[in-house]
């Protein structure tokens, strides 16, 4: 585990890592720590700007800290400045892929993490019907089993 990551923990009670975009897919960032000093889920996030992402979760963090709960099937208006974003549970079989510090300093999955689903520009979700196809490859479907998610640049590495 890394000492700064740690430190982080300490002082603020979490710490955001961030995975930035590559050739392979599109980056995401997500908490560790809020399970440990609050018993709050982990937050992740993907498919846009690590930076906007590590400030979308950092203010969700303080806010879960000062009281605002977290929960699955939340819908939040206070993230993303005029859209909605919905907390979805993640499934644990997707936690080895993409939060390997977690489970590093965790040590002993699973334990609770929401995924921060963001809305495309007409404020429509994945689950929309007439949700644009490429927002799909943006952001993941980690509610589902890894054998339901549709196979693609997120399904790559399990």
């Amino acid at each position: 585990m890394e000492l700064a990551t740690i430190r982080h923990i300490q002082q603020d009670g979490w710490s955001v890592k961030m995975i930035p975009e590559d050739d392979k897919g599109p980056g995401w960032a997500y908490t560790v720590g809020l399970w440990h000093t609050f018993r709050l889920p982990e937050l992740a996030m993907f498919g846009l700007d690590v930076e906007v992402s590590k400030a979308c979760l950092n203010d969700l963090g303080t806010k879960a800290a000062n009281g605002v709960g977290l929960e699955a099937e939340q819908v939040r208006d206070d993230v993303i400045e005029s859209y909605k974003v919905h907390l979805k549970s993640i499934d644990y079989r997707w936690y080895k892929a993409f939060f390997g510090r977690a489970i590093a300093f965790y040590r002993k999955p699973p334990l609770p993490f929401l995924q921060v689903v963001w809305p495309d520009r007409q404020g429509r979700l994945h689950w929309d019907d007439e949700c644009d196809e490429q927002f799909h490859h943006r952001q993941p479907q980690l509610w589902k089993r890894p054998e339901d998610h549709p196979v693609g640049v997120w399904t790559q590495d399990l």
